[in-house]
């Protein structure tokens, strides 16, 4: 207590002056309507910086947030385009009538250096993950669980010489078999498409109709070269992927609720004519 008044006294006549400065300032504020203006103006500039700062440091610290928000919301738009069968349908398929449900993911681990690649992703059988579900990214797909525990899953990337997935030309619809030669893990191979095929380089490789994991038309990527084997008549197309395949962070899993029935038709298919 005693030095603060020691400081009062030391320096009672800057303080006067201070004080009768601010007086002066405020009489000669309310008094006149010009001062009273850029008055005003000023502390609505410093106020509005302030309230600037803070809106940006409050934007940055709920981007988490927005992110996930985000997330969802394509995620319930994948559920809505993979069941409807005219896109220009504004109506929500209902669980009950739809062909698909989507998931969404994070990936914990992603190889794309090896022969057989897989990535790892944190969700499991606790979030009815099974196998042979299509594991797609916003850019096209990614690949096939193949395992899963209760709250992960590994996924067979199509970076994996074991890989096989039904793909066609968007403009012509003649599918094939998508597969990969370990070479470069930004480029796969489209097999088996007849040599009558008119292909251009650029052309769009997308999910075919064949396929009971994927829905169809879901992206690949485009024609970047393409050979004919003239042995047995048929392209072997090399296709450039959307996807980076290096930076995978969330991904959406696919089920086809319907491929248990279609599988169990075919077998029995199979089995009645042997």
């Amino acid at each position: 207590m005693q030095q603060i008044i020691n400081f009062l006294i030391r320096y009672k006549l800057f303080l006067l002056y201070i004080f009768l400065l601010f007086i002066s300032l405020l009489f000669t504020i309310q008094t006149h309507s010009y001062h009273q203006s850029k008055y005003l103006n000023s502390a609505n500039y410093f106020s509005g910086g302030i309230y600037n700062i803070t809106n940006n440091l409050t934007s940055y610290f709920n981007l988490r947030e927005e992110n996930n928000t985000l997330i969802e919301e394509n995620r319930r738009l994948r559920h809505q385009l993979y069941n409807s069968k005219d896109i220009s349908n504004s109506t929500y398929p209902t669980d009950s009538s739809s062909t698909f449900t989507v998931v969404q993911a994070k990936v914990v681990k992603n190889s794309f250096s090896n022969q057989r690649n897989y990535i790892t992703i944190n969700k499991g059988s606790s979030d009815s993950i099974q196998q042979d579900m299509g594991v797609i990214t916003n850019k096209g797909i990614l690949g096939i669980v193949e395992n899963t525990s209760n709250r992960f899953a590994t996924v067979q990337s199509i970076l994996n010489e074991n890989s096989s997935i039904n793909a066609k030309i968007k403009n012509s619809n003649h599918f094939g078999s998508l597969e990969w030669d370990s070479k470069d893990y930004n480029t796969v191979q489209l097999v088996d498409i007849p040599r009558l095929v008119s292909l251009t380089i650029g052309d769009t490789i997308v999910t075919g109709a064949m396929s009971s994991i994927f829905p169809e038309n879901i992206p690949i990527g485009t024609i970047k070269k393409f050979d004919l084997d003239v042995s047995k008549s048929f392209y072997f197309i090399d296709v450039a992927l959307f996807n980076d395949m290096t930076n995978i962070k969330n991904v959406y899993i696919v089920k086809n609720k319907k491929r248990e029935e279609i599988i169990e038709l075919q077998e029995e298919t199979i089995a009645d004519d042997q």
